[in-house]
Parts: structure tokens; sequence; C-alpha cells
């Protein structure tokens, strides 16, 4: 990553006296610098304490920023819509454009290679009605194995999270640089990776979002705090933002919230010691955390994770002291279609979350006039909705998408 900044490793390494210098020099520069330590006693290279994050603009400036936008410029900086792997159909391109949306997924796999993606990519960076000073975040899931959406030439076929688990974490934060760098020479921005759900062997067979696809670092917690950070900085090298997922989650469940309506975990506690993955990863600075849309019945049986304000406000801001970006899974999922596309988008935002993932054009112009009209009414509503948005832009910031100061 290029900043005007110390990276995170940087700025560890300088110890107690150099990051008071380095705090010091933030307060006559205007920059901010912050720092995040998981509940976890060890990082993945065997140090301990916090890791020590720097971000490119102050934080003040990023509000100011988020404040001078419009209300329609606001709701689309808190959506991210998916289009398809292949191109982007000239519909679709209207609703992101008329919509102001800040981010955009790319939906299903592609075997073309790295140029046809570079000049999608390329049309996406261009499409109109960006705020000023605010570009658009293109985000893609590259795990590997199953779940690599981009293949071909340029990019390397990934191994599969279990394969990634049995090299170090040198090796793998190395490796992620690499498939970063890719990802950027390509022009996509963000990667929604990695998975910290840890499924129990005695369930890696029957568990079909993770354990089936080997989508995870393991069944050992332990391995997975280690190996989570290790991937989120190899892409932090690489400049690309990432997203661990699915919060608290998805390791102990047997249904696919892709596909069905009602997923329950009857296992998780708050204060689990499957949720060690996420600690490390909140703890490495990671830049965002994804929501589960499964039920959890010994933390909040009555509203699906990405609904409750008890994991996202309790257990991921209180417990886990995540001050990043929460994004949800796809609020355009079966597993969610029990409510309307406008009372999806504002339960989330009104639970705790910062950014919508939806993966129909459609779902995503009802969400964003539900979501327009809540904040012209509602003054309390209107506030948090700026708030939220001043977290996406730090986040763009960090990553050069955004001109805060």
């Amino acid at each position: 990553m290029s900043t005007s900044t110390p990276s995170r490793d940087t700025l560890t390494k300088l110890g107690l006296a150099g990051l008071l210098a380095t705090l010091a020099l933030g307060l006559t520069s205007g920059a901010v610098v912050t720092t995040s330590a998981g509940p976890v006693s060890g990082t993945a290279d065997g140090s301990t304490g916090p890791t020590v994050s720097a971000t490119v603009a102050p934080v003040r400036s990023c509000a100011s920023l988020a404040a001078s936008l419009t209300r329609s410029e606001q709701v689309g900086q808190v959506m991210m819509v998916a289009i398809s792997s292949h191109g982007m159909s000239s519909s679709q391109a209207k609703v992101l454009a008329r919509g102001h949306v800040g981010s955009v997924l790319l939906l299903g796999n592609s075997t073309a290679g790295a140029r046809p993606v570079k000049k999608l990519s390329g049309r996406v960076h261009a499409l109109g009605g960006r705020p000023r000073g605010v570009k658009i975040m293109l985000a893609v899931d590259q795990e590997g194995g199953q779940v690599q959406r981009l293949r071909g030439g340029g990019f390397d076929r990934m191994p599969t999270a279990r394969s990634q688990a049995r090299m170090s974490a040198k090796q793998l934060t190395s490796k992620a640089e690499r498939w970063g760098r890719q990802l950027r020479a390509a022009g996509v921005d963000a990667n929604l990776a990695p998975v910290a759900d840890v499924v129990p062997k005695s369930m890696e067979r029957v568990n079909r979002p993770i354990g089936l696809l080997q989508r995870g670092y393991g069944p050992d917690p332990a391995v997975v705090a280690a190996k989570v950070p290790a991937f989120v900085r190899g892409m932090e090298k690489a400049g690309v933002v990432t997203a661990v997922k699915h919060f608290p989650g998805l390791g102990r469940v047997r249904g696919n919230t892709d596909f069905e309506r009602k997923v329950v975990d009857s296992t998780t506690t708050r204060h689990d010691r499957a949720l060690k993955g996420f600690a490390a990863g909140s703890g490495a600075g990671v830049d965002m955390v994804m929501m589960s849309s499964a039920y959890y019945a010994k933390i909040d049986k009555s509203h699906r994770a990405v609904f409750s304000k008890v994991v996202m406000k309790d257990m991921l801001r209180g417990d886990l002291k995540f001050s990043g970006v929460v994004i949800s899974d796809d609020l355009a999922a079966r597993a969610v279609q029990d409510m309307s596309a406008g009372a999806r988008a504002l339960t989330f935002l009104r639970a705790g979350g910062d950014l919508i993932i939806v993966g129909d054009a459609g779902a995503a112009a009802k969400m964003m006039a539900a979501v327009k009209a809540k904040a012209d009414s509602d003054a309390g509503f209107r506030a948090d909705l700026r708030r939220k948005v001043t977290r996406v832009l730090e986040m763009k910031a960090r990553r050069g998408l955004a001109s805060c100061g």
C-alpha cells in the first residue's frame, strides 16, 4: 500500500517512542493514528500487543466530506451493488449512476483472465453520479479453491483455505500479497475475504456453506486466528481492502443462507472460543467484518445476526473493539427474503451495519429509496447515516479511494 503515513508493520516496529513521535507528527499534519487490539494474546508472527493502524486522512475531514454530500450521495455510499463478473448491463449502469452507488461487487465466476476484468473495472470506475473526491470501490470474492471468482491469465490459481492453512504465516502473507497485486492490476479494490468461520471436524461433511467447500482454515480456532491476520496483512501490502467473514461464524450450521430461509446455529455463544479468528482479524486492522445471515439461538434467537444489535453493537463493536466498516452478506439472498427490500436495508442499518451488499439492482433501487425516505424524515437516523458514511469514507481514504483532506 502506498500512503503518506507509515504502514501498520512500520508503526509496530517503532515501539512506544516511535509511536509517540508519530502521534505528535499527526497532530501537526492533521493525520490521525489509531490503535486497535483484539482480545487474542498473540499475532500471526508470534508478536504480542496491539496492532497500530495508520489512517491516510483525518477523521474530522472525512466527517466533513460525509456531511457535504447530498442525501442521495450519502445513501449511495452505504450500498455495494452486484454486477456480473462478465459485464455490466445498461440498466445496471443506470441504477449505479443514478443511485450514486459507492461500491460494486463482481458476482459469478470468470475464467477469462485479467484483461477483460480490467476493461470492466474501467467502465465501473468511470460511471457518473459519484461525489467529487470519492471513487467507486470494486470488490470480489477471491478466497481460493471453489470460491475464486476471477481466474485465467493474470490470476494465480489460489489453493483452498485448508491448503493455505498449511503455509506458515510468512508464506501466506507473501502469497496473499501476490494475489492482491493481481487484483489491483485488474482494477479490483477489495477482496471479501478471508473466512474466519471455524468448522468442527464432526461437521466438515455436513456444513454446506464452509466445510464442504473447504473455505475455512480448519477446526482449531488458534490456527484460524493465526491465518486470518496473515492473509489480511498480505492483501493490505498490495493495497487491497479486506473483509473477515461471516460473523459470528457459519461453521456450526448445516444450511446455506444463500439458498435457505432459516438457518440456525444452536451452539455458538457470545464469548465463544470459535470467535478467535474474528478477534485476530480485528486486531490486525481488517477494513470490514461481514455479518452472517443465520440465527444464533444462544446469542439473539429473535434476530438474524445481520439484523441483531446484540451481535453487531454489543459483540462486534463492544467485545471485539472493532471500529471499521460492518458489511452485510447479500441482502437479496433467500435467507432474508421474508422481509421487503426496504425493510432489510433499514433494519440492518438501524441495528449497527454500515455497508449493504445487494445482489440485485432492482432490489438495490428499492433499498436506496427506503433509506433516503427514512433519512429525510428522521433526524436521528439522518445523523447516524452520516456517521456510517464517514466510516466508509475513512476506509476508502486509507486505500486511496477518497480524498478527505
